[in-house]
């Protein structure tokens, strides 16, 4: 007889399927990229979708040069602000933090999250700069939701971005040109580019096996339940192993999506905001970013843009003809 098999059902990749820890994603990889120094990243809170027209770019499409309908996703990017530098020196174990610097101006706001530094100690903090091996070098940026209407909070996300770009020492350069001033997205993005997309998902609480993992119904004879596992496994090994699968948390998880394409960058909120405002956002009122496809999240998600950690070679021309700006309350 042939061997019945079938493939698992469900990723075991992501296991273990917790909550994840913040709302604010965690970052552990970034890529080296050329040119001036920068920042490679940038934050935003997830508006709401809606649909454009634009011609086909792809050589070898079915339609390529003909108009399409592409689905966009909509984040409001306000300007974020650099509260301090963060500098590494690297280890047999990886990076370790060398120091930090604050900058002596902070929005009152900021002291809604953390405690802010009364004291601000350059002096050491440049000795022990010239002193070390500096191997990265980063900034710690918050955000300003108190500028927008669609998030209905005034305590800051704070984030650590990296700075890309150039030696070491332009970095620095860079980073002390940019402590206690304000970073605009169109100072990371631009149409056409790629990006990657961190977020952490719609939480659905805990849920049962089939909605979790995707398993079949059991044979509607089968006694008492249809939505269960018809084994917890094998007699040996003696203990249930974690690949059955089983009910437990669903959603609520870190995700990052590779690869979204930058389709507009504006500064004028209604050039994109749709009749009625953007379901349970409203209005846009910032700078705003559109990106082709979906994002990770709900709405007023925070939402972490990166440089491409696998970029791939795309058409960067972006001809958009229209932009729907229609109702998105239903009929």
């Amino acid at each position: 007889m042939p061997k019945t098999h079938h493939p698992r059902r469900g990723s075991m990749g992501f296991s273990p399927r917790k909550r994840a820890a913040s709302q604010v994603p965690h970052i552990r990889s970034w890529p080296e990229v050329d040119g001036e120094p920068r920042v490679q990243g940038f934050v935003g809170y997830k508006a709401g979708m809606t649909h454009v027209l634009m011609v086909d770019p792809r050589k070898y499409s079915t339609t390529a040069g003909q108009e399409i309908h592409v689905p966009v996703t909509v984040l409001e990017t306000p300007p974020i602000k650099v509260a301090a530098i963060r500098v590494y020196e690297k280890e047999a174990y990886g990076l370790k933090c060398l120091g930090e610097l604050w900058a002596k101006k902070l929005d009152k706001e900021l002291a809604r999250h953390h405690p802010v530094p009364k004291k601000v100690r350059e002096k050491e903090f440049w000795k022990r700069v010239g002193e070390g091996d500096v191997a990265d070098v980063r900034v710690i940026v918050y955000t300003q939701p108190y500028k927008i209407s669609g998030v209905p909070k005034k305590k800051p996300d704070v984030i650590e971005l990296r700075v890309g770009g150039g030696n070491v020492e332009d970095r620095l350069e860079f980073a002390k040109s940019k402590l206690g001033a304000e970073i605009k997205v169109k100072e990371f993005a631009s149409v056409g580019k790629l990006v990657d997309v961190i977020a952490v998902t719609k939480g659905k609480g805990f849920q049962g096996h089939v909605k979790r993992w995707g398993v079949k119904l059991l044979h509607h004879k089968n006694r008492k339940h249809r939505r269960m596992i018809g084994t917890l496994g094998p007699w040996y090994p003696n203990y249930v192993r974690p690949t059955v699968p089983q009910a437990g948390q669903t959603g609520y998880h870190q995700r990052t999506e590779y690869n979204k394409q930058v389709l507009i960058v504006g500064e004028k909120g209604e050039e994109i905001t749709p009749k009625g405002g953007f379901l349970h956002y409203g209005v846009i009122r910032t700078h705003y970013v559109a990106l082709k496809g979906s994002v990770p999240g709900p709405a007023k998600r925070l939402v972490v843009m990166r440089d491409p950690v696998r970029a791939r070679e795309v058409p960067t021309e972006v001809n958009i003809s229209y932009i729907s700006l229609e109702s998105k309350q239903g009929v």
